[in-house]
């Protein structure tokens, strides 16, 4: 298993007219760990997803993922490049199995062109069993095989940010951006999901956690609940 440093930001900002949504944003991630950024929803974290993942340029700053600059390139690019993430509202293929959710999944590693597609050669139906029998591997990692056929808007809100977790994992990510994995979920599917992402984490995958647009503190949970810019941004001031 590989250590060491996987992500770094440095000193990222994202304007959007008058209004500041990232304000020098830096933090460096380690290889293999679970990083959390936390904070009231709102505050700009999912601009800070939406800038590491392509969607949005940063104004100013930079971020370097296993060695080199992703700044500037197209979500596409970003996936090949090991970075996959999933968002604050379910974003699955409503009418598509969940199989057929994680099939597409696999698409920034396959092959097969448009040509092979339209002449099902052998290696393009090779690829789709392939594609098909890692698809069904990953719901049963994330704990939904027996759901397979089912059509994704069938399934519960907690199958299906299991699932949404197997459709960004068939992109075989070195960092799984997770935006509010937990959100809207009950105790028990919430101690399920710790369970898996701690599953993931020691397979390998570095997950990241963000919920806020500026950072204000880092270090262990114990030592972040007492820090006096955390419980000004929740509480509005000191601790009773």
């Amino acid at each position: 298993m590989q250590t060491g440093q996987l992500l770094e930001i440095r000193n990222i900002e994202k304007r959007f007219g008058g209004l500041t949504a990232l304000a020098d944003v830096s933090l460096t991630i380690e290889r293999n760990e679970i990083y959390g950024l936390i904070g009231p929803n709102g505050a700009g974290k999912t601009t800070l997803f939406n800038v590491l993942t392509g969607l949005y340029v940063p104004d100013r700053g930079e971020f370097e993922f296993d060695g080199a600059s992703l700044v500037g390139l197209k979500p596409y690019r970003v996936a090949e490049s090991g970075i996959a993430r999933t968002f604050q509202n379910i974003r699955l293929f409503g009418n598509m199995t969940a199989m057929e959710n994680v099939m597409v999944g696999r698409h920034v590693r396959t092959h097969a062109g448009a040509i092979g597609a339209i002449l099902r050669t052998r290696r393009t139906r090779d690829e789709e069993a392939a594609i098909r029998s890692r698809a069904r591997e990953l719901l049963e990692y994330v704990g939904i095989g027996q759901l397979a056929g089912a059509l994704s808007r069938n399934l519960s809100y907690g199958d299906q940010r299991r699932l949404e977790i197997a459709r960004a994992l068939a992109t075989e990510p070195k960092l799984l951006a997770l935006d509010e994995p937990a959100a809207g979920m009950n105790a028990t599917e919430t101690a399920e999901l710790r369970r898996l992402l701690v599953k993931i984490r020691d397979d390998g995958v570095t997950i990241l956690l963000l919920d806020y647009g500026r950072k204000i503190a880092e270090g262990e949970p114990a030592q972040v609940q007492k820090d006096p810019e955390v419980v000004r941004a929740y509480l509005g001031g000191a601790l009773p």
